[in-house]
């Protein structure tokens, strides 16, 4: 396959697009993040970059806490709007239509209709040139009790999630393997008729 050479660029694709909720009642806000992912399993962290002219730069940065909701495709309108909008100029939840749910674990208001909500609490923040990254412990997680199954087990499967890749937003497509497929040994006709 021949390839061209270009210049760095942030081209990774897909990444998830998210609404990070942030603010208290005086100022709460809504803003549309590309650029976050894990940083950590234990404890749990992630990061998410904010270019600091941003609105909700300045609340996150005076708070030390946020949320960063999951949207399903059905809030696509919305994660859209929270992008090209400034929270200085309009009320996004108002705007938007989303309701403003109560968080377990810190101040700031989560999204109800979000079918899983990460709430963050700011560890450090992190100059990188066009964005500062704040890097956040997870200290609570709220799941929609719907992509729960009756065993407890989550089915992100069911959540509607959808990716961003270099300015598109796409529904995520069919399961094509699970973590671990490419080296599990093969369960035999021969093995399982053994086993009855």
């Amino acid at each position: 396959m021949a390839k061209q050479h270009w210049k760095g660029g942030a081209l990774l694709a897909p990444v998830p697009a998210v609404l990070v909720s942030c603010g208290n009642k005086e100022a709460d806000n809504l803003i549309t993040i590309g650029w976050t992912g894990i940083c950590a399993t234990h404890p749990p962290k992630l990061y998410i970059s904010v270019r600091p002219e941003r609105y909700s730069y300045e609340i996150i940065k005076q708070s030390g806490e946020f949320c960063v909701n999951l949207p399903s495709t059905k809030m696509v309108r919305a994660l859209d709007f929270c992008g090209v909008r400034s929270g200085k100029d309009i009320n996004k939840f108002e705007a938007t239509g989303l309701t403003k749910s109560d968080s377990f674990a810190v101040k700031c208001k989560s999204i109800a209709e979000s079918p899983l909500t990460l709430e963050c609490k700011v560890d450090k923040i992190i100059p990188l040139g066009s964005h500062d990254m704040f890097i956040a412990d997870i200290v609570a997680v709220a799941v929609d009790e719907s992509i729960i199954d009756e065993n407890g087990r989550l089915m992100l499967e069911h959540a509607d999630l959808l990716a961003y890749s270099h300015g598109d937003y796409f529904t995520l497509g069919k399961k094509i393997g699970d973590f671990g497929f490419s080296v599990r040994k093969k369960k035999t006709v021969a093995k399982r008729k053994n086993k009855r």
